[in-house]
C-alpha cells in the first residue's frame, strides 16, 4: 500500500532551480508555481503545509514586494501554512520583515538541499503537531468545562473542584469579582451532575425590582394581584429535577432571604397568592461577587441562609492573578472574533501584547472579550497594536518573595506560562522567546505540571 506524499509547494521563478529543488525532495509530493497567480492557484487547489517562497519574484525580480505580498495572501488563504522564505544575502532585512509578516522562517541562497531539507522536514512537523493540537481541542470541545480557558494552577483547582462536587448533592456557593465567569462554572456544575439530563433555571437578584422577585422565584396564583391572569409557575419550581442559579445572591431582599431559606429547611413553596405548599426538587448554585460574609456581620444578609447556601464555596480568581491568562484568552477571543466577524487571521503586535499582560483587567473574561471584539472589528491590516485595544497603563507594585528557591521557582513557572501564552501554545516558539532547547521545554512543563495544550 503505498504511501500518501505530503504537498510541498515550491515559489520560484527560476525554471532551473525549480527543478533542482523538485529533485532534491522527493520525499514530498512537489508542486511549482512561477509566481504570485499561479502560487495562489495551487494553494487553493491542494493546500500544501509547506511553501517555499522566493522573495524576489516577478514582475520584481530583484526586490521584495511581490514575494511579500504573495507571503502576505497566502498567510490570509491558509493561515495555518508554514512558509519558508528564500532570500539572497543581500535581502537580510527583508527576509526579517517576512518573519514578521508571518512567514515560518528563512534560507539563504544559494540552497543547501540538506539544511533546507531538515527547516521544511521540521516545518511539516509543526504543522502536523498543530493539526493534532486542535484535533484534542476539538475533541474536548463537548465538555461542560471547554468554556474555560486557562492554564493558570489556581483555575484548573477551581475546575476540578467543580468535578468533585458536580455529582454530589450539596448546594454550591460560587464567589469571584464581576466577569469572572460564575455562570460558566455554574452550567458546568449542572452539566457535570446527575440532573443534566433536567433544566438549568438562573435569575439574576439583582436585575429585577424588589416587588417582582418574589412571583419570578415562586410564582403566583390567578388574582394574586393586578395583572395576574392566570397561575404562573416560579423559576424555582420550573426547575424541578434540574438545577436553580441565583446569580448575585447578596442583592436578595431580607424578606425574600426568609422565604429561600425556608424552602431550602423544607424543599416547599408556595406562589404568591396561593396557601397549597407545593415539593420541588432542585439543586441550588448560588454565585456573588460580593463579600457574604461581611454582610452576615453588617445584618444584610441572614447568617442562617448563608450556611445553608455555602455548603461548597469555590472562589474564582480574577483574570490579574492568572499568570499568563491574559494573552491566552486574547487570542482565544481573537480568533474567535475573526471567524464570527468573517475577517482574515490577525495577528497581535509584541507591544499589544505587552499591554495585555500589564493590563489590570477590573472587568474580567467579560472585559477582555469586548476589547478584544471591539480592536477585532476596528483594526486595519494584519496585527493588532497597542493603540487597538485602548487599554491603559497598569500601576502597582508586586509583592515578591525573599526565598531564593521560591523565587526563582515563581519566576520560572510565570516565564513558561506568559511565553505559551504568547505564542498561542506552540512548544516550538515559545522555547525559541525562552532561549532554551525542546527537551528542557518539556522537561520544565513536566516540572511545573504545565500543560501544553489550552
Amino acid at each position: 500500500m503505498t504511501q500518501i506524499k505530503p504537498k510541498l509547494l515550491i515559489v520560484e521563478d527560476d525554471p532551473g532551480l525549480q527543478k533542482q529543488l523538485r529533485w532534491s525532495f522527493d520525499a514530498y509530493d512537489v508542486v511549482v508555481a512561477g509566481d504570485r497567480e499561479a502560487a495562489l492557484a495551487q494553494i487553493r487547489r491542494h493546500e500544501p503545509a509547506v511553501v517555499t517562497l522566493d522573495l524576489g519574484l516577478p514582475p520584481d525580480p530583484d526586490g521584495a514586494s511581490e514575494g511579500l505580498a504573495t507571503l502576505q495572501q497566502i498567510l490570509a488563504l491558509a493561515p495555518d501554512t508554514r512558509v519558508i522564505m528564500l532570500t539572497g544575502n543581500q535581502e537580510r532585512g527583508n527576509a526579517v520583515k517576512a518573519i514578521n509578516l508571518g512567514a515560518y522562517d528563512f534560507h539563504q541562497k544559494p540552497c543547501d538541499p540538506e539544511v533546507l531539507g531538515m527547516v521544511i522536514e521540521r516545518a511539516f512537523f509543526i504543522n502536523a503537531l498543530q493539526k493534532e493540537n486542535r484535533r484534542m481541542q476539538q475533541s474536548q470541545a463537548d465538555s461542560p468545562l471547554s468554556g474555560v480557558i486557562s492554564r493558570d494552577a489556581g483555575m484548573q483547582k477551581v475546575c476540578r473542584n467543580i468535578e468533585k462536587v458536580a455529582p454530589t448533592s450539596a448546594s454550591v456557593m460560587i464567589l469571584g469579582e464581576s466577569g469572572t465567569g460564575k455562570e460558566v462554572l455554574a452550567r458546568a456544575l449542572h452539566a457535570l451532575s446527575p440532573r443534566a439530563a433536567n433544566r438549568f433555571m438562573a435569575i439574576n437578584c439583582a436585575a429585577i425590582p424588589e416587588n417582582l422577585l418574589e412571583s419570578e422565584l415562586f410564582g403566583y396564583e390567578k388574582g394574586a394581584f393586578t395583572g395576574a391572569a392566570k397561575q404562573t409557575k416560579g423559576k424555582v419550581e420550573l426547575a424541578h429535577g434540574g438545577t436553580f442559579f441565583l446569580d448575585e445572591v447578596g442583592d436578595l431582599p431580607m424578606a425574600l432571604q426568609s422565604k429561600l431559606l425556608r424552602f431550602l429547611q423544607e424543599r416547599v413553596i408556595e406562589r404568591v397568592g396561593g396557601h397549597e405548599e407545593i415539593a420541588v426538587d432542585v439543586r441550588i448554585v448560588c454565585a456573588t461577587h460580593q463579600k457574604l460574609k461581611d454582610l452576615t456581620v453588617s445584618g444584610r444578609f441572614r447568617e442562617d441562609l448563608y450556611y445553608r447556601l455555602s455548603e461548597i464555596v469555590v472562589t474564582i480568581p480574577p483574570l490579574r492573578d492568572r499568570i499568563g491568562d491574559a494573552t491566552l484568552l486574547a487570542h482565544f477571543f481573537k480568533n474567535k472574533f475573526c471567524t464570527q466577524e468573517g475577517r482574515a487571521a490577525l495577528m497581535f503586535s509584541n507591544e499589544a501584547l505587552g499591554a495585555i499582560e500589564l493590563h489590570r483587567w477590573p472587568g474580567n473574561v467579560r472585559e477582555m472579550e469586548n476589547c478584544i471584539k471591539r480592536a477585532v472589528i476596528m483594526t486595519d491590516g494584519q496585527y493588532i497594536a497597542a493603540d487597538d485595544l485602548g487599554l491603559s497603563p497598569a500601576t502597582g507594585d508586586d509583592e515578591t518573595p525573599l526565598n531564593l528557591r521560591q523565587v526563582r521557582d515563581e519566576a520560572e513557572y510565570g516565564a513558561i506560562v506568559k511565553a505559551l501564552a504568547r505564542v498561542d501554545g506552540n512548544i516550538v516558539k515559545a522555547s525559541e522567546l525562552l532561549g532554551i532547547s525542546r527537551p528542557t521545554m518539556y522537561d520544565l512543563l513536566n516540572r511545573h505540571g504545565i500543560k501544553s495544550a489550552a
